[in-house]
């Protein structure tokens, strides 16, 4: 049996870990918040560290800037990755925290990889430690904060927001990966033509993980010292949506297509659409938002539209996807090119903001039911005037709100579609109102 032992490092790592930034110096992609004049910058370049949370899409730079605020303070790296730990690694990691803060003076930075899928109780867990500096706590997330953290770990922290890495970033890491020779590929001599380089650096989308992942694979294919296209188009493979029917692309993309049909292009809903199906998203959650989308957005000045909505989700359920997304489709067209129109959004929103404003204004006499003697000698119903008793069914100078209101003109029409005969309309009745000269005794 031979004693022989065989060293694993570094060589043998993924290209993305052996070209893992060792400084500040060498971290790129996040001047915004690293810049040599940023905040962040100046307090890590002097050892002074605050817990925070590193949010951003994956292969940013999450984890290695977590590992360098640690280097540069000299303090333990310690990591928990939320997927994995329970409370008991917690546990584990805060008493290796402690004694090493009382026996050696060191401070621990707990670095936490998708905090977001710790519950609440486990989120909790930190705090304590977080106060009396135990641990500089550092959580990474791909989701918002603000929705999945608990408001005391948010309260404890500062929250700093990763970018996607620009094509000139990721061309830069590419190429010093394919040049290094201690780290990288250099001592290979590899040459990447440049139609190859553009379409890694596309399809990477700005994770550079990912780039340096494909530039791994296409080299290690390779049976010369030249990477084309064609292998790079291999390596890549089937490219995948950035779309998880929950965190931040998801929303990203309704957002994308509500904005879209706002805007009346055709287009751009289409292409949202195709990119929600792509990712295997649920046709309906589209056809939920263009029931919002026809009302909010086109409202009166296209009433057919939210009809037409209702029509294409009840069609997706009776004939299903093959032709139901279809249909959905349809009306998103529909819904682009019809006149636009939020007057009834901005009416209710300011009606609803009176009642919060005024929740306690009487009915008005007149306008209370009267289905008693009793009701009707405190003066319910008294002076009512019968709308259809008038021309029009109209009742000039009539008040249907409380007097402290006056006449606040909630609805606005627009001079689109359908509105502009529903603002003739409002202008007429307005007008009644101003020419009758009838007056109710408490009217202002």
């Amino acid at each position: 049996m031979s004693n022989q032992t065989f060293d694993f490092t570094p060589d043998f790592r993924p290209l993305a870990a052996r070209m893992r930034p060792s400084t500040l110096a060498e971290y790129t992609g996040q001047d915004h918040i690293l810049g040599p004049d940023k905040p962040l910058r100046r307090a890590l370049e002097r050892g002074i560290l605050h817990s925070m949370i590193l949010w951003g899409p994956p292969g940013t730079g999450k984890t290695t800037l977590a590992s360098l605020i640690a280097a540069n303070a000299q303090a333990e790296f310690v990591t928990l990755s939320a997927v994995t730990s329970g409370v008991k690694d917690i546990r584990s990691a805060i008493d290796a925290a402690q004694k090493r803060g009382t026996e050696h003076h060191r401070r621990t930075v707990l670095f936490v990889d998708e905090v977001h899928r710790f519950n609440k109780g486990q989120q909790d867990a930190f705090l304590p430690y977080i106060e009396d500096g135990t641990i500089i706590f550092v959580g990474a997330t791909t989701e918002n904060p603000a929705f999945e953290l608990n408001r005391a770990l948010l309260s404890r922290a500062r929250i700093y927001r990763l970018q996607s890495l620009t094509e000139s970033v990721i061309t830069q890491l590419v190429m010093t990966a394919l040049n290094d020779a201690e780290r990288g590929l250099g001592a290979r001599n590899l040459q990447l033509d440049t139609e190859a380089l553009e379409f890694l650096v596309a399809s990477a989308a700005g994770d550079a993980r990912r780039a340096l992942n494909f530039l791994e694979i296409a080299a290690d294919a390779t049976e010369t010292n030249t990477i084309g296209l064609n292998l790079v188009q291999q390596a890549v493979g089937k490219k995948h949506a950035s779309y998880d029917k929950r965190g931040d692309a998801f929303f990203d993309i309704l957002s994308a297509l509500h904005k879209s049909v706002r805007g009346s292009s055709v287009d751009g809903a289409l292409y949202w659409f195709a990119r929600v199906l792509e990712g295997g998203g649920d046709a309906l959650v589209v056809a939920r938002r263009l029931l919002a989308i026809a009302s909010e957005d086109i409202g009166n000045a296209d009433p057919r539209a939210l009809q037409l909505a209702l029509n294409a989700w009840d069609t997706f359920e009776r004939v299903g996807p093959a032709e139901g997304e279809r249909a959905i489709a349809q009306a998103l067209v529909y819904c682009c090119l019809a006149p636009k129109s939020n007057a009834v959004y901005v009416a209710f929103k300011a009606a609803k903001r009176a009642a919060a404003d005024y929740p306690d204004l009487a009915v008005p006499k007149h306008l209370c039911n009267a289905p008693t003697s009793l009701h009707k000698e405190l003066g319910h119903g008294v002076d009512y005037r019968y709308a259809h008793d008038f021309p029009n069914a109209v009742v000039p100078g009539e008040r249907y709100v409380p007097p402290e209101l006056g006449r606040p003109d909630f609805y606005q029409p627009s001079d689109r579609g359908l509105e502009k005969q529903l603002r003739a309309k409002s202008d007429w009745l307005r007008e009644q109102d101003q020419t009758s000269g009838w007056k109710r005794d408490d009217d202002n």
